[in-house]
């Protein structure tokens, strides 16, 4: 990466949204394998779907980081050496790791790249020369440092330095939590966690959202982080949607451009940020402390745009073949989400099935044929603009 312009890693919850994070301005992307990881829940990658995704991503020239991330007790090593040496032998870029015995283990067995997780929650300087003295190259830093102490944290230890730019807060120290190991019997730190934070309880008759955070935003922050030589910025969100992906994804790698340039950020990036389901933004621990404003208090908003489907095929001057993700129809008004560049409107006033017939509806799972307009890239996003 060009000098004080940061690496953008973008979260990849399955190869469909691994593609979906690179096409729209990832360097890197970070995925999981089927075990040593904490989102079980989630769509994980076998062996076979790893090798593809590093091949995918490196033939793009960006990077391939897997985490394994779980804390482990002894019997849990069972298959680790198998699958670092499988990841060793894919090329991988980088492992992240969180336990130290994990680290240790790795070492003694492979040559792969280990970054510290953020789940180890990493916060001064002191841990970073104890990570750099047993050979962990980057920290993804705890989302409670701040640009300043992530600046210092860099400049005393000599090591890359990572921090969380955008997506969901933890109420604990970087995910060390048992919430859902009390409510749920599943252990939050070996993949169980089931946001318990997020639900609505109840104290001396009064509801409310008492664990539930803010969601992160920096954005408006590219420039000090610049400033500080911050290596890589990290998107939460393997869990999250293709909307969200792409958009989140976009509005930080225009905005990086725009630093690298040494241009204005558009602010207009900031109205992008806000079509996605998320909850209130916030800045974190960015620049100040996270205090009692941090909490939200309302639950989730369904913000006024949604995906329409994946552009799968364009024809020039006739058509644009779209997979339906969620179900819409002609009198609705869609936005194309571009690579690069503003999103185009479009109205649904024409439309056929992929035989051509003329329908009503576009339903989901199915392939329908838009009209076409210039410079729409197979792989773009399709909005749904929802009548306010």
């Amino acid at each position: 990466m060009a000098s004080g312009i940061p690496e953008l890693v973008a979260p990849g919850g399955s190869l469909e949204k691994l593609q979906i994070a690179i096409s729209y301005g990832a360097d890197a992307v970070y995925i999981a394998g089927e075990n040593f990881g904490l989102r079980t829940a989630a769509f994980n990658f076998t062996n076979e779907d790893i090798e593809k995704a590093t091949q995918y991503a490196h033939s793009r020239n960006k990077k391939i980081y897997v985490v394994i991330n779980a804390f482990l007790h002894d019997k849990d090593f069972q298959g680790l050496s198998e699958f670092v040496k499988f990841l060793e032998n894919c090329k991988v870029d980088a492992v992240v790791v969180s336990d130290f015995g994990v680290v240790s283990f790795i070492k003694k067995i492979s040559q792969l790249n280990i970054h510290l997780s953020t789940q180890n929650t990493c916060l001064n300087s002191y841990g970073a020369l104890m990570c750099k003295d047993i050979g962990i190259k980057r920290i993804v830093l705890g989302r409670e440092v701040s640009i300043s102490e992530a600046k210092m944290i860099k400049v005393q230890s000599g090591l890359e330095m990572e921090l969380f730019i955008h997506g969901s807060m933890c109420m604990s120290y970087s995910g060390n939590c048992l919430l859902s190991n009390y409510t749920f019997n599943r252990d939050s730190n070996k993949g169980g966690c089931k946001h318990s934070c997020r639900f609505l309880y109840q104290i001396d008759n009064h509801k409310d959202y008492f664990y539930s955070s803010k969601d992160l935003m920096g954005i408006e922050y590219l420039a000090q982080i610049g400033a500080s030589n911050i290596n890589a910025l990290k998107i939460e969100g393997r869990m999250k949607t293709l909307h969200y992906l792409a958009t989140v994804v976009k509005a930080y790698r225009e905005g990086l451009d725009q630093l690298k340039e040494q241009k204005q950020m558009d602010q207009s990036l900031i109205l992008e940020l806000s079509k996605v389901m998320t909850r209130d933004y916030f800045s974190g621990n960015l620049v100040s402390k996270a205090d009692d404003q941090s909490i939200f208090e309302k639950g989730k908003i369904d913000k006024t745009e949604d995906i329409a489907g994946i552009v799968v095929e364009v024809k020039d001057g006739k058509h644009i073949l779209l997979s339906v993700k969620s179900a819409f129809d002609r009198n609705d008004q869609l936005e194309i989400l571009p690579f690069v560049g503003v999103a185009k409107c479009i109205d649904v006033l024409d439309m056929t099935d992929a035989s051509g017939k003329n329908v009503g509806k576009a339903k989901s799972a199915t392939m329908v044929k838009l009209p076409f307009i210039p410079d729409i890239k197979t792989g773009n996003i399709v909005r749904i603009k929802r009548k306010k």
